[in-house]
């Protein structure tokens, strides 16, 4: 339970219970309420890795794309809008 703290806490973004952090070039999303299902995004909201279901993978795709404003600094947005 103290590293799911620890996890929300260093997010870059929360949405619905879904955790989003930026490293490097990926955006790691962990699902807070099931920690066992998580993803790794690229900065264009492509799946680079997973094991989540495909419902899961649509809600956190839809959620990244509406929100990524929040994640990518303006000249990166600009890059993928």
């Amino acid at each position: 339970m103290d590293n799911l703290a620890a996890i929300a806490d260093c997010a870059d973004m929360i949405v619905n219970g879904y955790a989003f952090t930026k490293e490097a070039d990926v955006i790691r999303v962990l699902n807070l309420e099931a920690p066992h299902n998580a993803a790794v995004l690229s900065e264009t909201g492509d799946v680079i890795e997973t094991n989540m279901n495909d419902i899961e993978l649509a809600l956190i795709g839809n959620y990244y794309m509406r929100n990524r404003k929040f994640l990518l600094s303006p000249s990166e947005e600009a890059t993928y809008a």
